[in-house]
């Protein structure tokens, strides 16, 4: 079985609420159910280390607390089994009208699907876990879980709704899906976020942007909407 932890960034810039930013991210990790102890394990270690007694997340990120921020996203880069895909939505480009019945929730959730439904493959099991949201249809879940089901050979469990308190994984999650809106929507401060997200590109070899489908460890696509 997979565990797939996902979580979003500047959703509110295709609810049409106020922002200043152009891009929505939407993001998970990928983790072997065999390995989620271990991974558990290493993450409380480290917020124990650096005493980290709070919720995680890319706005935590700060220079006071850049040691543990470092050696985590460090732990996750140099981890062979935890992998991350995150898709990037132009909110200039979306037209809720035309596309989702002019449901915002609806469009949301249609980006989940896509996000999801590649890296659904072959014979696998899936438990997919999202950050809590109010939404204002209660099956929102449930249908993507059947969506899912229907679009891939794989078998997805089910889609559960998770409080990203309650969850390490959704907070690295976190981390990297704030890394990707950060360079995207042009952010280039010379900050402690800045530092994540030089380590990422040293790692990777190459700026934070689109990389192949068959990018495998730091996945990024970025929806083409005419």
């Amino acid at each position: 079985m997979i565990e797939v932890y996902c979580d979003e960034s500047r959703a509110e810039t295709i609810y049409g609420d106020e922002s200043t930013d152009r891009y929505m991210v939407i993001g998970g990790l990928w983790i072997p159910h065999e390995k989620r102890k271990k991974v558990k394990n290493k993450i409380n270690y480290l917020k124990k280390k650096y005493d980290i007694n709070h919720e995680v997340k890319w706005k935590t990120v700060s220079a006071s607390k850049l040691p543990f921020y470092v050696e985590l996203v460090d732990f996750f880069l140099e981890s062979k089994y935890i992998r991350f895909r995150c898709i990037v939505v132009d909110s200039h480009k979306v037209n809720m009208k035309l596309y989702h019945n002019s449901d915002a929730e609806l469009g949301f959730y249609k980006f989940y699907y896509l996000l999801l439904q590649k890296w659904c493959e072959g014979n696998e099991t899936y438990r997919i876990y999202l950050d809590y949201k109010q939404n204002k249809l209660g099956d929102r879940l449930s249908v993507l879980n059947k969506i899912l089901n229907n679009a891939s050979l794989s078998y997805v469990e089910d889609v559960i709704a998770l409080n990203s308190e309650e969850s390490v994984f959704i907070q690295l999650a976190d981390i990297l899906i704030g890394a990707v809106g950060y360079k995207f929507n042009g952010y280039d401060s010379e900050n402690a976020k800045k530092v994540i997200i030089n380590q990422i590109e040293d790692f990777l070899e190459d700026p934070i942007q689109p990389t192949p489908s068959s990018e495998r460890k730091f996945n990024v696509f970025k929806i083409i909407l005419r």
